[in-house]
């Protein structure tokens, strides 16, 4: 099922996924009207909520004793030119900072564990993977 995303102002866009809306926008001062999440915002929780998710799956298969999963994360850019570890040599290399918190009676081996699983993420492999995006004017 397609993602709707309709425009309600400059900024402003209501995401219709399914069931649910959505509201996205830029902060003041950025022009937006502050109403929403921005899309890196959104982007962000994303990749947090389906870490979280991952995270809980396998710690329930693997009779891990995770109770809870708090993750943090911060997206910057930076000149593709201007990082000195990275393959692109042009336009920027976006960055998300991720970290995770787990609660529970975890042992220093199972949190271990449970980090490496982070990346197993299907949002996690979608961002780190090359993306095409393909777009078309319809009427």
């Amino acid at each position: 099922m397609a993602v709707i995303i309709k425009s309600a102002g400059s900024f402003r866009n209501e995401v219709i996924a399914g069931n649910h809306t959505l509201v996205i926008d830029e902060p003041i001062s950025a022009g937006g009207t502050d109403l929403g999440a921005t899309p890196y915002d959104l982007l962000a929780g994303a990749l947090g909520g389906c870490t979280s998710m991952t995270l809980h799956f396998y710690a329930k298969r693997e009779t891990i004793p995770l109770e809870g999963v708090e993750v943090s994360i911060t997206h910057g850019r930076e000149h593709a030119k201007d990082c000195t570890e990275c393959l692109t040599t042009s336009g920027y290399i976006h960055r998300f900072d991720v970290k995770i918190k787990l609660s529970g009676p975890l042992t220093a081996e199972q949190k271990a564990i449970l980090l490496g699983v982070a990346k197993r993420c299907p949002v996690y492999k979608t961002l780190s993977s090359e993306i095409k995006i393909e777009e078309a004017l319809v009427e």
